[in-house]
């Protein structure tokens, strides 16, 4: 029992759950889903990896193209990225990965002893490397499709590369892996189709309405700008990466998953001492098999 409850406080959370855990019913759903769901994703094929990620990269491209629409409709960055959202709507219901999703589902399947750290570092390295690639590539369309946005795109990708790294900056780039995990915990707690929605269109909202620097969403209004003829090249968007990426991990690792484990910490144990019984089991079953 934990030092500070009462005494039969947690006794009584059990007798009024439908768990055995002193944990909420809620909370334990939550926690079987997500490693569920992440122990999948890091079982993935390269190939089921690679595809997911372009996919993830093209649904942004979608949001980027529905952005620039209201932007060039209304001159509102709220708007516009309220709009964005419509492109994680997409990816949620494409089931495509987006880079900063990863940073509590699949790490909840590793603690709970269901997958290993270098897989992990193999779904952080194709989603990111492929949503990239996804989003250039729409990126470059959208610029083809409609020039007349072109005005509108040069003016958004000087709020990411012309002031370079200071507090404030940092500061974006952390509150926007912060935000993108939150929202995944919290679609994690609902699979309802408005509930979806509402979520894709709050991150759209706060991380692109309210210009924080996000590695995959930001990219792709990079490169549609470099496609319509902006100065930035190449090498700048790499520095520009270097140390936006690290802090949208910062945000999404120590904000929300470190106290998301901590919290569900006795479910980690149960879930780790599970594991070891059912392979305990295999073993024995094996040693008992009659040899042919």
């Amino acid at each position: 029992m934990a030092r500070n409850d009462r005494p039969g406080q947690t006794e009584e959370r059990r007798r009024l759950g439908t768990s055995d855990h002193a944990v909420e019913d809620a909370l334990v759903q939550e926690f079987e889903n997500t490693v569920t769901e992440g122990a999948n994703r890091l079982n993935r094929t390269w190939r089921a990896l690679a595809v997911t990620g372009l996919f993830g990269g093209i649904d942004v491209g979608l949001g980027l193209l529905a952005m620039l629409a209201v932007m060039d409709a209304t001159g509102s960055k709220l708007l516009g990225g309220l709009a964005f959202g419509v492109g994680l709507y997409a990816l949620r219901l494409a089931h495509s990965e987006l880079f900063t999703e990863e940073f509590l589902v699949p790490i909840n399947a590793i603690v709970a002893g269901h997958g290993t750290w270098w897989q992990l570092l193999r779904l952080w390295a194709v989603t990111l490397v492929t949503n990239l690639a996804g989003g250039w590539a729409l990126a470059w369309l959208v610029v083809a499709a409609f020039p007349r946005f072109e005005d509108v795109l040069l003016e958004s990708t000087a709020q990411y590369m012309e002031p370079g790294l200071t507090l404030e900056t940092a500061s974006l780039a952390i509150l926007a892996g912060f935000t993108i995990t939150l929202v995944t915990k919290m679609s994690q707690g609902s699979s309802d189709g408005i509930a979806t929605l509402a979520n894709s269109l709050i991150s759209g909202l706060l991380v692109v309405g309210l210009g924080m620097f996000h590695g995959a969403l930001s990219s792709a209004v990079i490169f549609a700008a470099m496609h319509a003829g902006a100065e930035t090249t190449y090498l700048q968007w790499l520095g520009w990466c270097a140390w936006v990426i690290p802090l949208n991990i910062a945000g999404g690792l120590v904000i929300i998953t470190l106290p998301r484990l901590v919290r569900t910490w006795e479910l980690v144990r149960a879930e780790k001492e599970a594991q070891r019984a059912r392979s305990a089991e295999g073993k024995s079953a094996d040693e008992q098999a009659p040899s042919r």
